[in-house]
């Protein structure tokens, strides 16, 4: 019974961490200009991809969020840190980038594959900062 002591604060965690995902994916996918879930019906590769690494991108550092908290409201505060990160990323490669959203609705894959890897990057970043 002493190994099941942690299940009830695992459970708090896990809901809560895919709690701050399904959040997280509802607000990308209403900040972003293009409808990443119409373009994936539409087997949109580049919107697949730019997609799969902000989510990864955001995931990553919950984890590391769930590994370093000390209670359930750090471990949201952290969540929503990353969550704003990923936004940031999305904004600043559209700066550098401009046309990407057109670039992703005319499945262009290098565009989705740089966006994907910048949230990717920023994700493993936001995770290693958060190991205080």
């Amino acid at each position: 019974m002493d190994s099941l002591a942690g299940f009830v604060p695992f459970l708090l965690y896990f809901a809560l961490g895919y709690a701050l995902i399904f959040a997280f994916i509802f607000i990308y996918t209403l900040v972003t200009p293009h409808c990443e879930w119409t373009l994936m019906k539409q087997n949109n590769r580049t919107a697949a991809i730019a997609f799969a690494g902000a989510f990864l991108g955001f995931t990553l550092p919950v984890a590391s969020a769930a590994i370093n908290s000390v209670s359930l409201i750090d471990f949201a505060i952290w969540g929503v840190i990353a969550g704003v990160m990923q936004l940031v990323t999305f904004f600043a490669v559209k700066i550098y980038m401009p046309k990407i959203t057109e670039r992703i609705n005319k499945d262009e894959l290098s565009a989705g594959i740089f966006l994907a890897v910048a949230s990717l990057a920023t994700g493993i970043l936001n995770a290693a900062c958060m190991t205080y």
